[in-house]
Parts: structure tokens; sequence; C-alpha cells
């Protein structure tokens, strides 16, 4: 499915409230999503970011998941939601450095499974905030597959994106380079950087939505409106 073809998300979202077997998945598609013209100040948002054991979706598998509601006002800290769970492979030394998720943390953890209601319940009828949406698409994608046979799709605003946008010279040259020039970085921690935000430890699941979430504001407030279609910014 091309990006272009994927961006009507309403008569998406409705094809696949009546094709999906599962009745999770059902109930997530038939809350709907904003249309294209919809002001991004209108579209309910919640930022997600997920740790996973590695970066292959196919072989490695998510340990936690962080989901904070915001609009471009305001972040629902009180409304956000954090889960630990136990993978379906072994975590590995180099992940738990990243995350410091380690064997005792997920011992009696949950399996996603268990929480996918949940997950779906708190994602309906919004649009996700990421930073790097390959992530968090392709592997919630392959856990819904796991677990309830069919895979999941929604929009999302990648700030990862709009930042790349933003910088679209980023990488520079080796002769920039001797001339003491350095390529800009459109990593999380980077990007708030640039708008004064403050620094937060990095690989939780949780900070890291929040994170997202500021950005995108951030970003909204400098670049954007309120007025701005949410099709300027979801894919």
């Amino acid at each position: 499915m091309s990006e272009r073809a994927a961006q009507n998300w309403p008569q998406l979202f409705a094809s696949l409230a009546e094709s999906s077997r599962d009745p999770r998945l059902r109930a997530y598609y038939g809350a709907g999503c904003v249309t294209a013209d919809t002001p991004l100040t209108e579209v309910p948002l919640v930022a997600l970011d997920v740790e996973t054991t590695g970066l292959d979706p196919r072989e490695h598998a998510i340990v936690s998941l962080g989901l904070v509601p915001l609009s471009l006002q305001r972040i629902r800290c009180a409304e956000s939601r954090y889960w630990v769970v136990k993978p379906t492979g072994e975590l590995s030394a180099e992940s738990v450095t990243f995350h410091h998720i380690t064997h005792s943390d997920i011992r009696h953890a949950p399996r996603l499974a268990s929480v996918l209601e949940e997950l779906l319940e708190a994602l309906a009828g919004k649009v996700v905030v990421v930073h790097y949406r390959n992530i968090e698409r392709s592997f919630l994608d392959q856990a819904v597959r796991q677990h309830l046979g069919e895979g999941l799709i929604f929009p999302t605003i990648d700030t990862m994106e709009l930042e790349a946008r933003l910088h679209p010279k980023r990488r520079v040259s080796w002769w920039d380079r001797l001339r003491g020039r350095e390529p800009i970085s459109i990593r999380l921690a980077d990007s708030r950087l640039r708008y004064g935000l403050p620094l937060y430890s990095a690989h939780h699941a949780l900070t890291d939505a929040l994170a997202c979430g500021e950005l995108l504001q951030a970003q909204v407030a400098t670049y954007y409106s309120g007025d701005t279609p949410i099709s300027a910014l979801w894919s």
C-alpha cells in the first residue's frame, strides 16, 4: 500500500472495520479517523514510543510501550500509559544497555497479547505522534499479526520526518567537515535542543513518548499553525 493511498484514512478505516475478523480490531477501526482537511487544533493526538529487543520486527520484539495523549496546547500526563511486556524472544545485552529493561523486569510481565485491547482502545480515533514511524508501525503491525492474525495500520505524524523536511541539506560534504561544519542531527534529543526543550533520559518508552509530543508542539508553534490541515503532516 502506497503512503499516498493510505492517506485517505477515514475510507481505509471504514473498510477495515468491516473486513477485520477480530472484535478488538473492528472496534479500533470502527472508531474512525479524522478527515484530511481537519485543522491540527481539532485533531486528537497520542504520542507513542516502543522499546524493542532489536531493530528487525521479524526477529525482535517489543519490551515496553509508552502512550501520552496530547493536543497542541496540552500534554495530558494523567492519561498516559506505560507497559513493560514479556517479549517472545530473549533480551540481548545490547538492547538492555539501551532501554535498561532487564530479565528481572520482564520475568513476571504480561505478554503483549494481554494488553492489546487496552492499547487499541487508547489509540482509537487518534492520530499517532512518533519519532521515526518505521519502528512503531512495523513492530506493532508484526505483534498484532502474531497475536490476532491480522495486521495493524494507523495514521502518524512523524516528528523525525518533519525535521528532515526542515533540514533537507543536513548532510555535509567532507570538505565542509574539514571547514568545521557539522551535519544536522534529526535524532529526538538533538531535535529538541533546537527548540530549547530540556534533555530527558533516552530509551524509556514513556519519557520518549512525552519528548516526542513536546517536540511536535514546538514544531507546529514554530513552523506551522493550528489551522494547518492534518494532511500536511500525517502519513
